[in-house]
């Protein structure tokens, strides 16, 4: 992973309507404070990371349709597509991503990858044996009667956060001065 392959999936998530926010580990928890909208639902977040207090687990139906908004980690990010893969699991993660208005999916710097073949790579032999991925690049959008429609199918806004770690943000200030966006 380098500078540019995170900046390529930086341009191309935001040409598809999605929110990157470039955080160092210990800002996460912070950062999806600061972007969820209650009443919100997720998933625990692996390798160390921390879900808000705002943000409650093991959802039941009534919970996720109640939602405003769904976090989850994503598996993988494929700069080429500005996309996020989101495996299934027994936590929930495909539904908490797609039935709340905003999904906020949190992604490492280290699992972007450059394009479709090196995400095959990745992920066919869970796939093959049965696994199944979502693969969602920016907010659920639709033309089929005409007009592009935001939210048809899905979430109406994506926040994504990603995680690098300090050799990753060379060149990047993560600060509260610069907090957001690779957009401001």
């Amino acid at each position: 992973m380098s500078a540019d392959m995170l900046s390529a999936f930086v341009d191309s998530a935001e040409r598809h309507h999605a929110t990157v926010h470039r955080v160092a580990p210990e800002e996460v928890t912070a950062t999806i404070a600061r972007l969820v909208e209650a009443p919100a639902v997720g998933v625990a977040l692996p390798w160390g990371l921390d879900l808000p207090e705002a943000v409650a687990t093991d959802p039941t139906p009534a919970d996720l349709d109640a939602a405003e908004t769904g976090v989850t980690a994503a598996r993988l990010a494929i700069a080429d597509y500005g996309s996020v893969v989101l495996e299934s699991d027994a936590a929930g993660s495909e539904a908490v991503s797609l039935f709340p208005e905003r999904h906020v999916a949190v992604v490492r710097a280290g699992d972007v990858v450059p394009g479709m073949r090196e995400a095959i790579e990745r992920l066919g032999d869970r796939l093959r044996d049965g696994a199944s991925a979502v693969l969602a690049t920016g907010p659920s959008a639709t033309a089929d009667m005409g007009d592009l429609v935001i939210g048809a199918h899905g979430p109406r806004a994506v926040e994504i956060v990603l995680v690098e770690e300090a050799e990753e943000m060379d060149g990047h200030d993560s600060g509260p001065d610069s907090e957001e966006d690779s957009r401001e």
